[in-house]
């Protein structure tokens, strides 16, 4: 069975936010209750809950800050996260903040998510990104969210593109890489992500493809 709380995290750029929602919308199609956690109270660019009407179209449950983008410490983060941490209907997805100065917000909840145990925490990879270039710089900003968030991550999401201009060897390439931080890390591969219009080029060549539509904004 599927974890009941899904939690996204990795450096910013990652595409975290994006494969969130569209992990979110998946899991609400079919036939799941859904809420979605936005955690990130330090992203400037994209959130989750710029896509609140989507969300609310496709009927998920959004949980984010008011204070989201503004320089509001820890406490501005909403009660509500608790109780939806504690249901047992559905699924609960949390977009946690970049690297890990976001993922400090993630410590407040961490205790319970433990103790729950029900979860799987995916370190989200692009290798296209200036700072994520090769598995071992990875692996170092994949340490650094687990220090930071208190939770250990339990799998990785491979997310390797260049925006709209990805072609399907772009991804190929960079298959090798994520390969490597299976190995490094013991973690495995649980989806390569790619946008949705070259997934079927993709088709039969890399396990567990995972096509996702891209948002307005995809800074992260």
């Amino acid at each position: 069975m599927e974890p009941r709380i899904l939690l996204f995290a990795g450096h910013y750029g990652s595409g975290k936010t994006n494969i969130a929602l569209n992990v979110a919308l998946a899991r609400r199609k079919a036939g799941e209750p859904v809420s979605i956690v936005d955690l990130d109270i330090v992203n400037p660019y994209f959130r989750t809950k710029d896509s609140a009407e989507e969300l609310a179209r496709a009927g998920i449950h959004l949980v984010s800050s008011p204070f989201a983008n503004s320089n509001v410490d820890l406490p501005g983060l909403p009660a509500e996260i608790y109780p939806v941490l504690e249901t047992r209907d559905g699924c609960v997805i949390l977009d946690i903040g970049g690297d890990d100065r976001g993922a400090v917000a993630l410590g407040r909840y961490a205790p319970r998510i433990l103790e729950r145990g029900d979860y799987d925490m995916t370190f989200v990879v692009n290798f296209y990104r200036p700072l994520t270039r090769k598995a071992e710089e990875a692996l170092e900003v994949m340490r650094e969210i687990e220090t930071a968030g208190g939770i250990p991550f339990t799998s990785i999401t491979h997310n390797s593109n260049l925006g709209r201009e990805t072609r399907p060897e772009d991804v190929l390439r960079k298959m090798d890489e994520a390969d490597r931080l299976s190995e490094m890390s013991g973690l495995p591969v649980v989806r390569t992500t790619v946008y949705q219009g070259i997934q079927p080029e993709l088709e039969g060549k890399i396990p567990s493809l995972f096509g996702i539509h891209l948002q307005q904004h995809v800074f992260d």
